[in-house]
């Protein structure tokens, strides 16, 4: 699957979306984003509670996009474009991936980590494709009544790392599970083991951090060692639950060591 040429962060997608970036992962840093709102993560790191944080970034958010002030819009488009805030688009996604929330959320990590969808309701062949066009319909649907939603996803992220690097000091991974209804929703790249593979994951898929949870959604369960600096986000950062399940993350794909569990049924 053909890389995009840019994005917006320290890091090439190549190196990304490498095996070789999961066996030694990196920090990935948004340009600009810390920079631009030193006040909100100064205030963050002098908070001890992290329902404290998670309140404050909410009205931090709030205040930032205007996104309390929907109500008081002249039109209807105008109070749309405000109320579809990085909530509804976290909210859809857990609904369903492949709706035209998740096509928003796939085209930010396109956008500013520069790995294209590789899945969107069918397997995308490459960005010239037939796939890859309706995938485009979709994301531009989702983001035609939103007030600069890549902007808001892009403090999301930067937040959710903030909050994983006080949650679990000190280390580079988390140990995942996937479940896995259709393995032939991911690339298989190499067979390593008798129980081990090599797969090129969506540019964001779902995994969950209860094994027994996992198999719920396949047939099949994969365990991963996922980089944190890989998870865009987490179903206990904010207040209220927002995705379908307790212990859900949202992850950035590219090629990942997957160990098959066998069940014990």
């Amino acid at each position: 699957m053909h890389n995009g040429s840019y994005n917006h962060c320290n890091l090439p997608p190549w190196v990304i979306s490498s095996r070789h970036f999961n066996d030694n992962p990196q920090p990935i840093e948004l340009m600009g984003v810390r920079e631009g709102n030193k006040f909100l993560f100064q205030r963050l790191r002098e908070m001890d509670s992290a329902e404290e944080r998670a309140v404050f970034f909410n009205d931090y958010m709030s205040v930032k996009f205007q996104l309390h002030q929907w109500g008081e819009q002249s039109t209807d488009k105008a109070r749309k474009s405000i109320k579809n805030s990085y909530l509804r688009f976290l909210r859809g996604w857990g609904m369903d991936s492949n709706s035209v929330e998740g096509a928003v959320l796939k085209g930010w990590v396109e956008s500013r980590i520069g790995l294209p969808p590789t899945f969107h309701k069918t397997r995308i062949k490459g960005i010239h494709s037939e796939e890859y066009y309706f995938f485009a319909i979709d994301r531009m649907k989702g983001s035609e009544r939103t007030n600069a939603i890549n902007s808001q996803l892009d403090l999301l992220y930067e937040y959710s790392q903030f909050e994983l690097a006080k949650r679990f000091p000190g280390e580079r991974y988390l140990t995942l599970y996937r479940g896995v209804f259709d393995e032939d929703e991911h690339e298989l790249l190499e067979i390593t083991g008798k129980r081990e593979r090599i797969v090129r994951l969506n540019n964001l898929s779902s995994f969950t951090s209860d094994e027994e949870r996992a198999w719920e959604f396949g047939y099949t369960v994969w365990e991963v060692k996922v980089p944190i600096c890989k998870i865009f986000f987490f179903n206990e950062l904010l207040p209220n639950s927002i995705l379908k399940g307790e212990g859900e993350f949202i992850v950035f794909g590219g090629e990942y060591r997957v160990q098959i569990i066998p069940c014990t049924i």
